[in-house]
């Protein structure tokens, strides 16, 4: 099977993003102060993702994670520019069976409802024009739809694969009573929602025996273990009066632990469990899980999880994401994720955002190079230094 991968994404007057782009690879990390444009860049692209696929309004919003505003806070602003653009616009170009395609939108933010309208759209192959279609053309199209998924010009396999790739799309962003199975996910989708819901259940999919071996997912159970070093194991129950609460209020199913210190007998469920080992349990099933999106984001990545935990998570998730051909948007505020990063590897990708004089977020790729091999010291002590940029400036 040809694999999908990405290879530019742009926004032009969306919020704090006044003309970015960069070239992401499967695993993509943006690290910047608070207030950088990270979780903006992250919802962009979701705005990219609902417009590509079907409509942007209120509710293909929420179903992406991307935090609802009013319609003029959506459009770039800024006191340094004297005339305002009528559009925001997005463009991602891609690579698929040998081919190169790119996909570009202007649309202009809701007036009388919230349904956003399409300015103009168009997909090319190659080079070469494929569709087209602007509110200046005689076809009475509706521009409150988008046609890349209905157009018969675009009715061959690889656009559907590139749809279902892109419009699977969710910003994730996990909550700690949510992953216990106490609280409903607000937006459940198959498997995982984005909050966490139903984590007991994708974590039984994952589940299984390779002859001797327990496995989870593509990973062996002891080195899943080694991650939740308290425990002995866990899996996959129904509810029971012995291991939890009548008072808890539980899903059908739930996630139970052993703890290799306590008695056999012993067990509790992930009501109890330490909030790090559902977290680590959550990143590795979007990660793995063949019914989850190819492409996601997860805004703060490293919620809750010790640094050296988050470091060797950070490890793992990144060769799994590239493995199932994934491709992935992470922010963090941890330094020490970094140090999990191995960006000699292409499809790795950090990136930095800060906001320059104007308050326009401009990002910029972090690589190797000979000058950052001679500092000799890992990537969490020079994000801590400023040297990679990304940090706010304190006095």
């Amino acid at each position: 099977m040809d694999k999908m991968k990405l290879k530019k994404i742009a926004i032009r007057n969306f919020k704090s993003l006044y003309d970015v782009s960069f070239e992401p690879g499967r695993v993509n990390v943006f690290i910047g102060a608070n207030g950088s444009g990270k979780s903006s860049i992250l919802e962009a692209i979701g705005v990219l993702s609902a417009a590509m696929t079907d409509r942007v309004n209120t509710v293909s919003l929420q179903r992406k994670g991307v935090r609802l505003s009013t319609s003029s806070l959506y459009k770039s602003k800024f006191l340094s520019i004297e005339k305002e653009s009528k559009t925001i616009d997005f463009s991602v170009r891609w690579e698929l069976a040998g081919h190169d395609y790119e996909y570009v939108d202007y649309m202009t933010v809701p007036g009388d409802d919230d349904t956003w309208k399409y300015f103009a759209e168009s997909v090319t192959c190659d080079g070469e024009s494929v569709y087209g279609r602007s509110n200046r053309s005689g076809a009475q199209l509706n521009n409150k739809i988008g046609y890349f998924t209905i157009s018969e010009a675009l009715s061959a396999s690889e656009y559907a694969t590139a749809a279902n790739y892109i419009g699977d799309y969710g910003i994730y962003q996990p909550d700690t009573l949510t992953l216990r199975g106490t609280i409903a996910d607000p937006v459940q989708i198959n498997p995982i929602g984005l909050n966490g819901g139903r984590l007991a259940e994708a974590i039984q999919d994952l589940l299984h025996k390779e002859g001797e071996d327990a496995m989870f997912g593509s990973m062996y159970m002891e080195d899943m273990l080694e991650l939740i070093d308290w425990a002995s194991e866990f899996r996959v129950s129904k509810p029971k009066r012995t291991i939890l609460n009548p008072g808890v209020p539980t899903t059908q199913q739930i996630i139970e632990f052993r703890d290799k210190y306590l008695k056999d007998a012993a067990s509790f469920t992930g009501y109890d469990a330490s909030e790090g080992a559902l977290y680590v349990l959550f990143m590795l099933a979007l990660a793995m899980h063949e019914k989850a999106p190819k492409m996601f984001a997860i805004d703060s990545f490293d919620h809750a999880m010790n640094p050296r935990l988050a470091r060797k998570v950070a490890e793992i998730f990144s060769s799994k994401i590239i493995e199932e051909d994934k491709t992935v948007f992470i922010t963090t505020h941890n330094p020490l994720v970094l140090d999990g990063l191995d960006l000699s590897n292409d499809d790795i990708r950090l990136f930095t955002t800060d906001r320059n004089k104007q308050g326009h977020v401009e990002v910029r790729r972090i690589q190797v190079s000979d000058k950052l091999l001679k500092m000799n010291q890992p990537l969490s002590r020079l994000w801590i230094n400023g040297v990679l940029g990304g940090v706010p400036e304190l006095l």
